[in-house]
């Protein structure tokens, strides 16, 4: 059996992390790596690997989580923001329970992402 990432040990408890928000579905902590102003961390209770290890039964999680995304948008006054999903080593997922980045207040031509 793999051994708990560490976002399983901010859920049990183990570790410690401001939560932002949780529910019985998940938890918002801030990204101790911020990539922007406002960089949260939208993390499932449960433990998956990443969006590829997602089975039918958990599209109710998945939309949850986006839910969760939006809430949190709403209640800290953000007037835009981005999601993104590491899906796999390749993609620069470096913890391997999945989880979403929301990222705020930079816009991505400030960061040379800029897609047009």
């Amino acid at each position: 059996m793999a051994e708990p990432s560490v976002f399983s040990k901010i859920i049990a408890g183990e570790l410690s992390a401001e939560r932002i928000y949780e529910d019985e579905q998940c938890i918002v902590i801030p990204d101790r790596s911020p990539q922007a102003p406002t960089h949260l961390l939208i993390i499932p209770r449960k433990p998956l690997i990443n969006l590829s290890d997602a089975e039918t039964e958990d599209k109710p999680l998945l939309g949850h989580l986006m839910w969760v995304a939006a809430e949190v948008g709403r209640k800290l006054g953000l007037d835009g923001f981005r999601l993104v999903v590491n899906n796999g080593h390749s993609a620069g997922q470096t913890v391997f329970h999945l989880h979403i980045h929301l990222l705020a207040q930079k816009k991505l031509s400030e960061q040379g992402l800029a897609v047009s």
